[in-house]
């Protein structure tokens, strides 16, 4: 069993980045986190890479779109020339190895895209081709989960889990544990099932509420969500890292704080994985 390095996805200060990158990374270094998760990092690659080298940490895994490339570029508004495309896989690679991220993971494929086999089949194709191009560049690629990858039936398993199937050996999943909680889903089996594959967790909690994600439910508002610090929600989240014994990042993230400031939120799961091992 493997000690996951304590890290932070960086959305969940998104706002605090926007309004100053330097001070954020220094508070978030400020309460002993020494890792961090990027997030839209393509075209801010050097100036991210400077602010965390001034800040003391480092991001060896990043959020990026990979399995939607060349999807999209039929909107009007791209063909018009007033909306840039998505970035290319290759300038997603680029800047990963500027960051020095190990591990480019694709955060979000939306709801209709996990309910046949044929639209599961593709996307795991385009991680796997993904992968394919990462490992030119000497990265790996994965696949971080909401819930919608759990609403459909494939082969007697949830879309997840036949996606799952389909990877390449050197495709990591990251599972977020709350998301994967909303859709429903035994967390501690589930982590079993996928198994070795599983080498990041989004250690999130929170009171579980319904499957935002659901054909013909309201476009989700992050401020209807009641996540927590950990410890102090739903989720036994000591018991789903010991589930998943080949972790090698536990990430923090709020997709939404409601509990005060966010550094309150982050500061606290901060201290309770550290009072139980976790750095």
């Amino acid at each position: 069993m493997t000690t996951p390095v304590l890290s932070v996805q960086l959305y969940a200060v998104r706002d605090q980045l926007a309004e100053d990158l330097d001070a954020t990374m220094a508070r978030l270094a400020g309460m002993g986190l020494r890792e961090v998760e990027a997030f839209d990092f393509v075209d801010k690659a050097p100036r991210l890479a400077e602010a965390f080298t001034k800040a003391g940490v480092r991001a060896r895994t990043g959020h990026a779109s990979l399995m939607s490339e060349g999807l999209g570029l039929d909107d009007p508004a791209f063909k018009a020339g007033t909306k840039a495309g998505p970035p290319t896989q290759q300038e997603v690679f680029e800047a990963a190895k500027t960051l020095g991220l190990e591990v480019v993971i694709d955060p979000f494929v939306e709801t209709e895209r996990w309910l046949t086999e044929e639209a599961v089949l593709d996307n795991a194709k385009r991680l796997n081709e993904a992968a394919e191009k990462a490992a030119d560049h000497g990265l790996r690629v994965g696949y971080h989960n909401h819930a919608q990858e759990f609403l459909a039936t494939i082969r007697g398993v949830t879309a997840y889990e036949f996606f799952a199937d389909q990877l390449r050996d050197d495709v990591v999943l990251e599972v977020d544990l709350y998301w994967a909680a909303t859709g429903k889903q035994d967390v501690t089996a589930l982590l079993g099932r996928v198994g070795e594959r599983v080498r990041a967790l989004h250690l999130k909690d929170g009171v579980i509420g319904a499957n935002p994600f659901e054909p013909g439910a309201a476009r989700m508002d992050p401020e209807t969500l009641d996540q927590r610090p950990a410890g102090e929600g739903d989720l036994p989240l000591l018991d789903y890292l010991a589930a998943a014994p080949n972790t090698e990042f536990g990430v923090i993230e709020f997709d939404h704080y409601g509990g005060g400031h966010i550094y309150d939120g982050i500061e606290a799961s901060v201290r309770y994985f550290n009072e139980h091992g976790l750095r």
